[in-house]
């Protein structure tokens, strides 16, 4: 099986071009999180921070964030963006190297969040419930926790032609260094017996000089449905508040891009 943190863990590649990728495509959560931030009247965890794209705009609107996340260099490129920040913003931020299904802070949080879909990197029900009981142990009573994962949509898993050829999913951006970047992602396999699908992210870079490169991040991305995960989370000591299928907290329907669970610790 390819890597379960999807090539973060050992591909230098992965966070060097991933605000490029993704800060424009995606930057509809962030106003979601930071309010959610506010809300809960505590700190906050973030689980599979990456680069800070949540993060930091949490500490930047005045609240206390913990960072966790598997990749030094997601969060190398964290530090790089804080560096940036006031100092006040700094001193609200800790970032931890981290597994999420195994991890001890010596902190509660009345909030634990799982942006853009880090739970559908954990394959197998024993990491799904591993992960879930750290959130638990690491949340103050009647703490919140929040997952977004996809709604799965039924033409995307089986094999279809259509999804198996690369698809452009970024046109060619200029980089600040000069270079250029174009990718596209495909589905490389099927697994629904095990109700999961390898994906690859493919990255066309050009640099200045015309030397090109084609990188390829290969990994298994999980899918959930909706009552599945409503019985992981009971199960793991959560009742479910909310269901949202979208950021603008439109009720989840059957033509939902997102299932955004808002849970609390019984």
């Amino acid at each position: 099986m390819t890597s379960l943190h999807g090539g973060y863990d050992d591909r230098e590649y992965v966070a060097e071009y991933y605000d490029a990728a993704y800060n424009r495509r995606i930057e509809k959560d962030v106003d979601f999180y930071v309010n959610y931030a506010k809300d809960s009247g505590g700190r906050t965890l973030e689980l599979g921070c990456g680069t800070g794209r949540i993060l930091i705009p949490t500490a930047a609107a005045g609240y206390e964030i913990t960072g966790l996340d598997f990749s030094p260099y997601m969060l190398q490129k964290c530090r790089e963006k804080l560096v940036k920040q006031p100092p006040e913003v700094k001193k609200r931020v800790k970032l931890v190297q981290g597994d999420m299904t195994d991890f001890k802070i010596r902190t509660k949080f009345a909030l634990v969040t799982l942006p853009f879909r880090p739970f559908q990197h954990l394959i197998t029900v024993k990491e799904q419930n591993n992960c879930l009981a750290c959130a638990y142990k690491h949340l103050v009573p009647r703490g919140r926790l929040i997952i977004d994962v996809f709604n799965p949509n039924p033409l995307r898993l089986m094999p279809n032609p259509k999804y198996m050829e690369e698809n452009e999913d970024l046109p060619e951006t200029p980089l600040p260094d000069g270079r250029k970047l174009r990718r596209t992602s495909r589905m490389a396999g099927y697994h629904r017996d095990q109700q999961y699908n390898d994906v690859e992210l493919i990255y066309y870079v050009t640099h200045p000089d015309g030397k090109s490169e084609r990188l390829v991040q290969s990994f298994p991305m999980r899918y959930y449905f909706r009552y599945e995960l409503e019985h992981l989370l009971e199960l793991s000591g959560f009742k479910v508040v909310n269901l949202f299928g979208d950021f603008d907290k439109s009720a989840f329907g059957s033509d939902s891009p997102e299932m955004i669970f808002v849970a609390e610790k019984k």
